[in-house]
């Protein structure tokens, strides 16, 4: 197996190609190369959760995330990316830009440059925390001057300076399932779809997702899509150009929790014609990070508790988007306020054991007899948006086909 944490350095210059197909342009993403003068006093601090924190460090030895750390030559990227190497040291791997003589200057392109660093990064784009340095002087040219093993000079770090002095957004801000976590929770969404398509009364409901009472219905066929990497969407900002993401970003509690390790608790299941997902359950501390108009965003006239729009997205049916999800969610919340949780039809066991209920529409709710707890990161997400993956299953065969007559 191939490490699990990777530690990437960039220069100044514009991403390689292979970087590129994984992040938009539209993401402003200000990649920076490591100077090796970096100050070794870097208080606990000053330091990211994966260094200091118990339960992140846990976390991210369960994933493959990769770390890219960015900040002007001289800052301490060296430090961070060593200290990160080596609390990680049997499953992590440093790729730095400094073996390829990349030199920190701002010019229009750089892919020839990048091409054998485009090699090395293909083997490891996988999730992704940005990191920047916090010592005192990240942004101070003149300490920097002395500081970085180029030479800059004074004026060549303040041309420098404005980029990174700029919020770096993503298309969304959220926490994302730790690998070993994805994988169990994608055979409990199997085992879920399994054992409701063969109750006996939900094959009695087939109309209200299309289907006549005696068609076949493959039920992973029918919610065609699942999102590439599962996780539960704290704050939609599509790269800033949503209202208020700047202002998010900014908060002390957003900065504080991002790049920490969280678990998260799913309480309920939950089925519709349009899409299949898991009801999240957020912890007070959770909730710092939850944006105050979450539930009004998609239900304006409605007054709905704080954090019942917190979910992960398992699959859609065809031309669904993911964020229909929440949205459905709200509409089980809405019914459960009434007084309204549906009517009782069964138990399910297992991985997915709890009682099953029904409301109107094709909704099928699963509140579970326990919770399922999943490791998590909070992080960003700054890849290419609408990207899933067959719910039918991968070359694990982790999803097969579902059956009902």
């Amino acid at each position: 197996m191939g490490a699990k944490l990777n530690i990437i350095n960039f220069c100044e210059t514009p991403v390689g190609s292979i970087l590129n197909r994984f992040i938009p342009e539209r993401a402003k993403v200000l990649h920076r190369r490591m100077s090796s003068q970096a100050s070794k006093d870097h208080p606990d601090s000053q330091k990211p959760p994966l260094l200091v924190d118990d339960h992140t460090v846990a976390t991210i030895r369960d994933s493959k995330i990769l770390v890219i750390l960015r900040g002007l030559p001289g800052s301490g990227k060296t430090t961070l990316a060593r200290d990160i190497e080596q609390k990680y040291k049997d499953t992590s791997r440093l790729i730095s830009a400094d073996q390829y003589e990349i030199k920190p200057v701002l010019r229009s392109s750089g892919a020839a440059d990048y091409s054998k660093l485009d090699d090395e990064l293909s083997t490891c784009l996988d999730k992704l925390v940005v990191l920047e340095p916090k010592t005192p002087w990240r942004l101070d040219c003149a300490q920097l001057k002395d500081r970085n093993h180029w030479k800059l000079s004074l004026e060549e770090l303040k041309n420098l300076r404005p980029t990174l002095e700029k919020e770096l957004l993503p298309l969304y801000f959220g926490w994302f399932l730790a690998k070993r976590d994805e994988d169990f929770l994608r055979k409990t969404s199997h085992d879920f779809l399994e054992q409701l398509g063969n109750l006996k009364a939900f094959k009695k409901r087939l109309p209200a997702f299309g289907y006549e009472d005696k068609q076949k219905l493959d039920l992973l066929k029918h919610f065609a899509k699942s999102p590439n990497i599962l996780h539960c969407t704290a704050k939609f900002c599509d790269y800033g150009k949503v209202l208020g993401s700047e202002e998010y970003a900014q908060q002390e509690a957003v900065k504080k929790a991002y790049s920490r390790g969280y678990t998260l608790h799913i309480s309920a299941l939950f089925a519709t014609p349009r899409t299949v997902g898991a009801q999240v359950d957020l912890t007070a501390d959770q909730l710092l990070v939850w944006p105050l108009d979450a539930e009004k965003e998609v239900m304006p006239r409605d007054n709905l508790p704080r954090g019942s729009r917190a979910h992960i997205t398992l699959g859609t049916a065809a031309e669904v988007q993911d964020v229909q999800t929440g949205i459905d969610l709200l509409e089980f919340v809405k019914l459960q306020q009434s007084r309204s949780d549906g009517e009782n039809l069964g138990e399910l066991t297992g991985l997915v054991a709890g009682k099953v209920s029904y409301c109107d529409n094709g909704m099928w709710m699963l509140n579970l007899s326990r919770k399922i707890e999943v490791k998590s990161i909070y992080s960003g997400y700054y890849g290419k948006p609408g990207v899933n993956v067959p719910l039918r299953g991968s070359k694990k065969g982790l999803l097969n086909q579902c059956q009902i007559m």
